[in-house]
């Protein structure tokens, strides 16, 4: 039996799922009440941002695998529906694994 791919797997009930940081390696667990922003500062991740509210862009990061859940205004519905990009700051993730480019 194969592991399951959590990049496919439906986020949890309660809200929680995890960002798997490919570059580095690190998997961080986000809870219902935090950002991935948040989760990946706290982790020490320098990551670029400004608004916070998903309109300006700045933190815009590549998504490898996993489906993000956008909550910004920045992004278009077609460039959403690619779900190969996420706003950091404020979006969350519908998949229980998000792997970002970073």
């Amino acid at each position: 039996m194969s592991a399951p791919d959590w990049s496919q797997t439906p986020i949890a009930a309660d809200g929680t799922f995890e960002v798997h940081l490919q570059k580095s390696g690190q998997t961080l667990p986000v809870s219902k009440d935090q950002s991935i922003l948040k989760v990946l500062q706290d982790a020490g991740h320098d990551v670029p941002f400004s608004c916070s509210e998903g309109i300006c862009g700045t933190c815009l990061t590549t998504v490898v695998a996993g489906t993000p859940d956008h909550w910004d205004m920045y992004l278009t519905p077609e460039e959403q529906a690619k779900g190969d990009c996420i706003m950091v700051c404020c979006s969350r993730s519908q998949t229980a694994r998000l792997v970002l480019d970073l």
